[in-house]
């Protein structure tokens, strides 16, 4: 798999890393969902917002992505998880909702 754009620093909330840290499925489950970010699997998105980021790749254009956190998540009052990269790639964000 070729990676065809750069993630810059890769940051967190402190909602996400408290998650991280406390509970090894979410953990897990990160881990997958900056693994089919790379991919260019932006996750649970409507089909418009696909074709935007696919674009924002070419362009250099903010990229965002959405991934449904699993029920068997335990102690996560969220159901989303969303990746964000910044326009000039300089940062890649990984928030909840709440933390917007």
């Amino acid at each position: 798999m070729a990676i065809t754009f750069g993630l810059g620093n890769v940051v967190a909330t402190k909602s996400v890393w408290e998650l991280i840290d406390s509970n090894p499925e979410f953990s897990k489950f990160v881990t997958l969902c900056l693994s089919r970010y790379i991919a260019n699997d932006w996750g649970e998105l409507p089909e418009e917002d696909w074709k935007l980021n696919d674009e924002s790749v070419k362009n250099g254009e903010r990229l965002l992505a959405s991934y449904q956190i699993p029920e068997y998540i335990e102690e996560v009052f969220e159901d989303r998880l969303w990746i964000i990269t910044e326009w000039d790639r300089s940062v890649t964000t990984l928030l909840l909702p709440g933390d917007y």
